[in-house]
This record gives C-alpha cells, sequence and structure tokens, in this order.
C-alpha cells in the first residue's frame, strides 16, 4: 500500500488580482516547475497551520489562510499526495524566495484553474 503525503499549497492573491508562483529550484525534486509555495502537513497540524508555517518558513512571510479551493489526489509510482490548495493573503512582510528559484505575480484573468 503507498503511503499519502498530505501537502497545504496557498493561493495568494495580492491587490493588483495577481496570484504568486514559485518555481522549483535545480536542487528540488521536480525541478523546474511552477507551483503554488506550502509543503507537507507535519503530525498534528491541520492544513492551514501547515500552511501559514510552511510561507513562513519558505518566504519570510505571514499569511492568513483562508477557505479550502481544491482537496485533491494524485498517485505517483511510489505515493500518493493529498494536495489542499487554500486562499491565503499576506498579512506581513513582503514573499522572498528562500528556497525557490523565483517568484512570479502572475495575472488572472477571468477566473482560476487549478492544474498540477
Amino acid at each position: 500500500m503507498k503511503k499519502t503525503i498530505k501537502v497545504a499549497a496557498a493561493v495568494i492573491k495580492n491587490d493588483k488580482d495577481m496570484i504568486l508562483c514559485a518555481l522549483r529550484s535545480p536542487i528540488m525534486s521536480l525541478a523546474n516547475l511552477w507551483e503554488f509555495p506550502g509543503g507537507k502537513l507535519e503530525e498534528g497540524e491541520n492544513a492551514r497551520e501547515a500552511l501559514v508555517r510552511e510561507i513562513h518558513e519558505e518566504l519570510g512571510c505571514k499569511i492568513e489562510a483562508g477557505e479550502i479551493i481544491a482537496d485533491i489526489h494524485h498517485e505517483y509510482e511510489k505515493v500518493i499526495v493529498n494536495l489542499i490548495s487554500i486562499q491565503a493573503k499576506i498579512v506581513e512582510d513582503e514573499p522572498v524566495a528562500k528556497e525557490h528559484a523565483e517568484l512570479r505575480w502572475v495575472p488572472v484573468s477571468g477566473s482560476v484553474i487549478l492544474t498540477v
């Protein structure tokens, strides 16, 4: 039986109707792919708590986690990833790419479609 890993991802929107995307660095698994920033839930955390912690660790800013947008499962060869995408807004400091190769604010036109 495959292990399931729970991961929270932040869909951070700014006041210019743009979404924050992060480019995975060359040393990360799935290198050079764009993603919503976030990370794995630790023992005893819920998705929102994990997301606040992960964003502070990875981007050096504080967020407020809002509504869950999507809760989906992706099956890979050795693991199942339970990806929980959550609306979020920055409440303190500016995001800085500490682990990612690049951060980019991407315009949203009309609606957001989450694909993985």
